[in-house]
């Protein structure tokens, strides 16, 4: 059964120490608030790191700690893990076979190929695709590196809160109250609450159609969802990994559900007011702020976790 302490802060800073080399500590922009007379927000620029994404923290950290056979490693991916995995072997020198589904974004299988990885793209989400994986590694004896529901995951993607809290003080910025986090599978969440633990309030953002952390925490459990949304090759997940959902179901104060109509929205004022390309999923947190799905208390200060940059360019300019 998961464990809710299976990841701890001491786990992210052992990871901070064994990544930190090979990522970008990406900036923090403040920006004013869409609520009137609120303090500044915090967007913190995870869409500029290597691979395009928070994921390559995660990627790094398992291959740093675990090691790959000659086979190499593999794994399944909605696009942003797999170009993660893809970019930090290609950094390693170990080879990596990347299973995706067909509602794959081009420019992310794109990506992966450019990386040097093998692409695999077949089935209709991310469990089509993690299935073909599972056989592979049985019959090969690949690493598996999961994307959301492992300690080494999790732990790599708590640095981007580390970096975080640490920054701000570094800069004389005032401290978080509340942060918010779009959720997927639930990694990039669950290390980031693992890290806050209490000190700050930790908000998922869902889209309306693809909504497995609300289905958890309201079921009591994983359960599985369906899926739609313009993020659903990020923010796709048919069920919130188990470990992720323990880790989360005492730490996460509550989901914001964001229609596609609002994350559309948010990327273009990301866009327009600061020259920033995020994809989807990457807009999807900031979309909670700007329509209120998430309402700040009175002098709240709030950080908002800005994770992709792998959107497709041509449906991106329309």
């Amino acid at each position: 059964m998961a464990s809710e302490n299976a990841v701890a802060r001491a786990d992210i800073e052992d990871a901070h120490e064994r990544v930190r080399a090979h990522v970008r500590r990406t900036p923090l922009l403040e920006t004013a608030s869409p609520l009137p007379g609120a303090p500044p927000v915090s967007l913190k620029l995870e869409l500029l790191q290597h691979s395009g994404s928070f994921k390559a923290r995660g990627a790094f950290n398992n291959l740093l700690r675990r090691q790959a056979p000659a086979v190499g490693c593999a794994t399944a991916s909605g696009g942003n893990h797999g170009a993660a995995v893809a970019y930090a072997a290609q950094r390693l020198g170990v080879p990596a076979k990347i299973f995706v589904p067909s509602i794959a974004a081009p420019a992310k299988i794109a990506k992966i190929r450019a990386y040097g990885a093998g692409v695999h793209v077949e089935g209709n989400d991310y469990f089509d695709a993690q299935a073909l994986c599972d056989a592979y590694v049985a019959a090969t004896g690949a690493l598996k590196i999961h994307p959301y529901d492992a300690v080494e995951t999790i732990a790599g993607q708590g640095t981007v809160g580390l970096e975080w809290e640490r920054d701000l003080a570094r800069l004389e910025l005032a401290a978080l109250d509340t942060v918010l986090v779009a959720v997927g599978g639930g990694g990039l969440i669950a290390g980031i609450a693992t890290w806050f633990g209490g000190r700050v309030k930790v908000v998922g953002v869902e889209p309306q159609d693809s909504r497995a952390m609300d289905a958890a925490l309201r079921a009591g459990g994983p359960v599985e969802v369906p899926i739609g949304s313009i993020a659903a090759d990020s923010l796709g997940a048919r069920k919130i990994g188990e470990l992720a959902y323990a880790i989360c179901k005492s730490r996460v104060e509550r989901v914001a559900l964001v229609s596609d109509a609002q994350i559309v929205t948010a990327q273009r004022q990301l866009w327009r007011d600061h020259s920033l390309i995020a994809e989807p999923g990457g807009a999807a947190a900031f979309a909670a702020l700007l329509c209120q799905a998430y309402v700040p208390r009175a002098g709240e200060r709030v950080g908002v976790l800005i994770c992709g940059s792998n959107a497709n360019l041509a449906t991106f300019a329309a």
